[in-house]
């Protein structure tokens, strides 16, 4: 039998961002439903860093950086999107911060006119 990663964590992060959808509903900016999560992870004592800076490097110099919405208990990357559908493209810029970071599991949330989907992404490597 397959276990599930970081199984209590990842349904907590998941029953936030329904409690902010039923709450707030589709429409707003990015940065609110940011807030709002920032908000609930703080009553729930859930430890995250938002916005993370993360370099890039390739062979030791460094290229770039990227930033994550929410690193969540040093864990999970949460990237939060609000769209009218669930994107590939969103799939492959958590899987590219998984690899980025080093961090094992990913969820992505989009936030919908038809109400909220997420997948939960695993870093192989």
């Amino acid at each position: 039998m397959t276990e599930i990663i970081h199984k209590e964590l990842s349904y907590r992060i998941i029953d936030i961002a329904f409690e902010i959808y039923n709450h707030l509903g589709y429409g707003y900016r990015e940065t609110y439903y940011h807030r709002a999560i920032r908000i609930e992870l703080q009553k729930h004592n859930i430890a995250f860093e938002h916005e993370k800076e993360i370099p890039l490097y390739y062979k030791g110099d460094k290229i770039g950086k990227t930033f994550l919405d929410f690193v969540i208990e040093g864990k999970i990357v949460l990237e939060i999107k609000v769209a009218n559908t669930m994107k590939q493209k969103d799939v492959a810029q958590v899987l590219e911060y998984l690899r980025s970071s080093g961090i094992q599991l990913g969820i992505v949330v989009w936030i919908t006119k038809q109400g909220v989907y997420y997948r939960r992404l695993v870093n192989i490597r």
